[in-house]
């Protein structure tokens, strides 16, 4: 990649495995994390799921950008809804920090990427909702994991003109890795969707047509707020044994974003033009809600 005018220091958030059967709590995180960034020319910082979340502030003083990581689902409870039979949390030290850092990263306009459950924290954090098994939730979905392996299934990515991934992936024909069950449901305000995997009627469509049948999964968001760049996407570009060269340039996009937010505080997504959202409304019809409320999701076309 070209050289950042400067290597902007980006912090990631890392696994958390509580103590059992006599071996003590320890964190984790992939290197291909840590090789990702980088590569792409930032200096790596991990931010430990501390319990003492006054100290977040003072963490994120250290960085100029931040990478959530993927990872186990968020817990549905927290979010005012019933947690899912296929529901696998990840810890409570870990959701209670991620939040915690979400929400002082949007609130200082903190450059940030999320990737998997990262970027379905970044949803939900800023407002949106998710459905918590996409086999149920939307029926006529592509497979999107496997049980049997965790990088081997693939799928395509239809990706929106002007976006991000659009000037990575260019003209190609885009497939991407997959492995997960909850996918974003409402999306949050000031974000758009500018990625999305057809559903099972969209494979024969005509390309024009491809979002219009089945039930598309949202893959990636991006801020079109001028002050804050922040983008997710639901695959792994960091997963080696699996993204190819042209995913892990998002890894310099991100970088890229960062220094230009870091120099000009302006959010390099909002030159970009981008397909604006239906504001259709549709009742959901298998996520389990809270009995007290009504929930409504919209699956935008």
């Amino acid at each position: 990649m070209n050289n950042p005018s400067f290597s902007p220091v980006i912090g990631i958030n890392v696994e958390n495995k509580p103590a059992c059967n006599g071996v003590p709590e320890f964190n984790y995180i992939s290197y291909d994390y840590i090789d990702a960034i980088v590569n792409a020319g930032g200096i790596p910082v991990l931010l430990p799921p501390v319990d003492k979340l006054e100290l977040i502030p003072e963490l994120l003083n250290k960085v100029d950008g931040v990478l959530f990581i993927g990872g186990p689902d968020l817990n549905p409870n927290n979010d005012h809804y019933k947690i899912h039979t296929s529901v696998r949390m990840m810890s409570e030290r870990r959701e209670n920090f991620d939040r915690a850092l979400m929400k002082e990263v949007a609130s200082r306009r903190i450059p940030v990427m999320g990737i998997g459950v990262g970027m379905q924290l970044l949803n939900v954090s800023q407002g949106g909702s998710l459905f918590y098994h996409i086999p149920e939730d939307l029926p006529r979905a592509l497979l999107h994991r496997d049980s049997n392996s965790d990088y081997t299934l693939r799928h395509r990515l239809i990706v929106e003109k002007g976006s991000l991934l659009a000037s990575v992936y260019g003209d190609n024909d885009v497939r991407v890795n997959s492995r997960h069950h909850m996918a974003i449901d409402d999306v949050a305000s000031g974000f758009v969707v500018t990625a999305r995997c057809p559903g099972l009627a969209d494979m024969k469509a005509s390309t024009d047509d491809e979002t219009r049948g089945g039930d598309p999964v949202i893959e990636a968001i991006e801020s079109c707020m001028e002050d804050w760049f922040a983008f997710g996407v639901q695959f792994h570009p960091e997963a080696k044994q699996s993204a190819t060269a042209l995913d892990l340039k998002i890894f310099e996009k991100f970088v890229e974003g960062v220094v230009l937010s870091k120099e000009t505080g302006r959010n390099m997504l909002v030159v970009k033009p981008h397909a604006k959202e239906s504001s259709k409304k549709k009742p959901r019809k298998s996520k389990t809600a809270d009995s007290t409320s009504v929930v409504f999701g919209n699956l935008k076309s």
